[in-house]
């Protein structure tokens, strides 16, 4: 059942993409928000409390309604974790958020292309070249690969629809307080720190993916070399492995907040171009692919013991 459930989930992902109205991710968000504003201090012990209050209920409810349904019908436990796998992963809302930022660059339209890239990074993108802007895309399509699809898949496998909504909801928090700003070095250390844990493991099946996928000597060498001096554990390896993958180079400085942030290298190879995004965009697909295969063959192998 669980190889159906996923199956079933990727596809509802793939015909449906992200709910246009009502995204429980963006209630979510609303919620967060109203907890930060009441339980906002300067201490770390108020953001584990807040982290808490976001998250645990929900997990919670969703963890017994999980085992309610199994006690109940097996094809109702299917549709249940398949519209909350659903809700969990944006493959295809990657595709959505990175081809109009490559379709831009093949047109010449740099304008075009930063207001595009703009959507899925944080940078300053009116300063960005079209080098550079094909380097955000890149760059993010290779870390929300992990972030948006491989790390809540790795958390269904393990514990089900209420490991999917609890990575996410977690993710989502290291989103909104994970910051190194006055505002959140203390309070968002707690949705930081849990958010690394959670992902380590992800993170690093991720990277694993990219370099079979891929180049697979240049993804290693990257990865080895080049990981560790990324300020992020499991960003490094993710996009270092990615980078390598694609034969293509990322990181270097970009601009957050009107200054411009040296960052580490990344990759080797060819300068990004609007090919480099659209290649990105297939590997994590690719990925996808490998993973429900190694999935269902685990499962037969299991039941085959």
């Amino acid at each position: 059942m669980l190889v159906l459930t996923l199956f079933a989930g990727v596809m509802l992902d793939a015909a449906l993409g992200e709910p246009r109205r009502a995204h429980p991710l963006v209630g979510f968000g609303r919620l967060a928000r109203a907890i930060e504003t009441q339980a906002h201090a300067d201490g770390r012990l108020r953001g584990v409390l807040a982290w808490v209050l976001a998250v645990v209920p929900i997990v919670a409810a969703t963890a017994y309604v999980q085992l309610a349904l199994a006690a109940w019908s097996a094809w109702a436990q299917v549709l249940f974790g398949a519209v909350a796998l659903y809700l969990c992963i944006g493959l295809r809302s990657l595709d959505e958020h990175a081809i109009p930022v490559a379709c831009a660059l093949r047109d010449g339209d740099l304008e075009a292309a930063r207001a595009a890239v703009s959507r899925i990074v944080s940078r300053d993108t009116a300063a960005l070249d079209a080098e550079r802007v094909a380097a955000a895309a890149t760059e993010s399509v290779l870390e929300n690969g992990n972030d948006a699809v491989f790390g809540a898949l790795f958390w269904f496998v393990l514990l089900g629809p209420a490991g999917a909504v609890g990575y996410r909801l977690a993710n989502t928090l290291d989103a909104m307080w994970g910051y190194r700003t006055p505002r959140y070095q203390r309070f968002g250390w707690a949705a930081a720190r849990i958010d690394d844990v959670l992902n380590w493991v992800p993170a690093r099946l991720t990277a694993i993916t990219y370099a079979a996928l891929g180049d697979t000597a240049a993804a290693w060498r990257c990865w080895r070399t080049q990981a560790a001096h990324w300020d992020s554990p499991n960003a490094g390896p993710v996009m270092a492995a990615g980078a390598g993958a694609l034969r293509v180079r990322l990181g270097g400085a970009a601009p957050y907040h009107g200054v411009w942030e040296p960052r580490p290298s990344l990759g080797e190879g060819e300068p990004p171009d609007a090919g480099s995004v659209e290649r990105a965009q297939r590997l994590v697909g690719r990925g996808v692919l490998l993973w429900l295969a190694a999935i269902a063959f685990g499962a037969w192998a299991w039941r085959a013991l």
